[in-house]
Parts: C-alpha cells; sequence; structure tokens
C-alpha cells in the first residue's frame, strides 16, 4: 500500500491551488496545475511560484516525474514550461489528449495552425490512461464540459478536479467556452460522483463563498453529492443545465483568458521572441 502525501499552494491573484504530490516510499512526484506570476499592467512575468514548489521538491528529497495540466486555464498563465526548464528540460508535461481541440479553435485565432497536433506538450494522456508514480498510479479521468480537453487526476484517493467543480458552497464551472457543454459538464461530474464517498477532492480554484470569506480546497464525493449547490442532492441533467446555462449568460470572460489561452495551449511556453528580442501576446480586437 503506497503513502501518498501531497502539498497545496495558492496563488492569491488567480486564485488559484497548485499541488505538489509524492509517493513516500520512492519519492516519486508530480505537480499539478503550477502557476506562472504575471503582471497584466507590466507585461511582466516570474517564476517565483514555481520556484517555491522546487524548494520543497529539495527539501523532501523528492523525483519529479511529470507535470500535468488539468486543462488550458483561462485565468492564469501556467508555470508548466517555467518549472520543466528549471528542473533540467527533462520532466514530461502531460495534458488530457483532447488538447487538440482547444488548440484548433484558439489556434486559428491566433493565427497558430501548427499547434493542432498537441505540441508542445510530451504526453498526450487518452481517459483511464495510468501513469506509474512509485508504489502509486496516477489514472487520468476524461471530464470534459468546462473545456473539451478538461481531464482529473485520481492518485489513490486523492481527486484534482481542475475547474470540474468548485467548493460545495460555490458550486461548478463555467461551460460557455468555446467546447464547453452545461450537458457534459454534468455527465463527467455523475463519473466523479460513481467513486467511493470517501475520495478527497481537491479544488483548483476557490473564491470564497458567501458567509465563507477564506479560501479552501478540499472536499470529499460524499459532500458533493450532498452539498454542492448546484448538482447536489440528485439534481437531474435538464434542471443543472437551465441553471448552468442560465448563469453563464451573467458571467463576463475571465480578464486573462486572451493571455492565457494563446500561452497555456503551448505548455506554458512563452511566445518566440520577434527579431527585436521581445516577446508578445497578441490581443484579438472585436472577436468576442
Amino acid at each position: 500500500m503506497s503513502s501518498l502525501q501531497f502539498l497545496s499552494y495558492f496563488d492569491k491573484d488567480s486564485n488559484t491551488f497548485s499541488y505538489l504530490v509524492w509517493e513516500s516510499a520512492s519519492k516519486a512526484a508530480v505537480v499539478i496545475d503550477p502557476v506562472l506570476n504575471f503582471d497584466p499592467a507590466s507585461g511582466r512575468t516570474s517564476s517565483a511560484a514555481v520556484e517555491r514548489i522546487i524548494q520543497d521538491i529539495q527539501a523532501q528529497q523528492l523525483q519529479l516525474n511529470y507535470i500535468l495540466e488539468t486543462h488550458v486555464h483561462a485565468d492564469h498563465l501556467s508555470g508548466a514550461a517555467a518549472l520543466k526548464a528549471l528542473c533540467g528540460g527533462t520532466v514530461p508535461v502531460g495534458i488530457g489528449d483532447q488538447i487538440c481541440r482547444v488548440q484548433q479553435v484558439f489556434g486559428a485565432l491566433f493565427a497558430l495552425p501548427t499547434l493542432a497536433d498537441g505540441k508542445p506538450f510530451d504526453l498526450l494522456l487518452p481517459d483511464d490512461t495510468i501513469l506509474p508514480l512509485g508504489d502509486a498510479n496516477i489514472r487520468v479521468l476524461h471530464t470534459p464540459g468546462h473545456t473539451p480537453a478538461c481531464v482529473s487526476f485520481l492518485i489513490g484517493d486523492l481527486l484534482f478536479v481542475g475547474d470540474t467543480l468548485f467548493m460545495p458552497d460555490y458550486g461548478t464551472a463555467r461551460c460557455d467556452f468555446p467546447g464547453g457543454d452545461a450537458a457534459t459538464l454534468y455527465r463527467s461530474i455523475q463519473k466523479l460522483f460513481a467513486l467511493p464517498d470517501s475520495t478527497r477532492m481537491l479544488m483548483c480554484h476557490d473564491y470564497g463563498a458567501p458567509g465563507r470569506p477564506d479560501v479552501a480546497n478540499e472536499t470529499s464525493v460524499g459532500e458533493q453529492k450532498s452539498q454542492n449547490i448546484h448538482v447536489g442532492q440528485g439534481r437531474m441533467e435538464a434542471d443543472f443545465v437551465t441553471l448552468r446555462t442560465t448563469r453563464d449568460a451573467t458571467l463576463s470572460m475571465p480578464k486573462l483568458l486572451l493571455p492565457s489561452v494563446q500561452v497555456n495551449m503551448q505548455a506554458g511556453e512563452l511566445p518566440t521572441a520577434e527579431a527585436n528580442g521581445i516577446r508578445y501576446l497578441k490581443l484579438p480586437l472585436n472577436q468576442f
């Protein structure tokens, strides 16, 4: 029986949780959803968040086996490429194999058509893929709906759900991005609800909730099934679709969607420098 440990890291600028998970006997480790610090006002990036994770990897004497993304995030820049570079450039970066669908849509928007084959990600992970982690395993669960490429990672009794679900008092992810679909999200959530109630569920985001101003990142399958305000207590699919689509119609675009997507669909790699040595993020005008 493997012994799993994890540390969580909260980026307050994007309300994002990243995770370092390891198997105690082998010291094999994985990082999930790392963040690259980014100041949109100045255009400055920083690897401070991933450097903190590296400090803990070194302190625990871990061997980093994988860097995994639950999806192409729309609210922060991925730190995957920065983390990979700081670890010597050999740790593979993985994401669900449906990333190609996201790249097709946004590659065309940003005039980057060569991205449609999943590169530069090192690992394209189909549903139910098993990745070894010492004496443990990482099981990949395709959980689309928020985006078509969303996956969750099950490691022992730890379930990392990305943006599929939030804390029970906050609800579920929006489904109005290209390729998103509320009915698909409902079915993905039911797939997760089929896991044992005791399965520990770790969030990618938390924004607080009325009566709970502090952020939180852990709940359980059982708590979500009974308490989630959008999909708990046996809510039926049609009711959920109505609730979700009605709510999505009131939401504004995430402030960092356009900067984030063009970096994150390239495994966190920043755009190639222009002839003057400067890198630029594109801003398509009048497209949304």
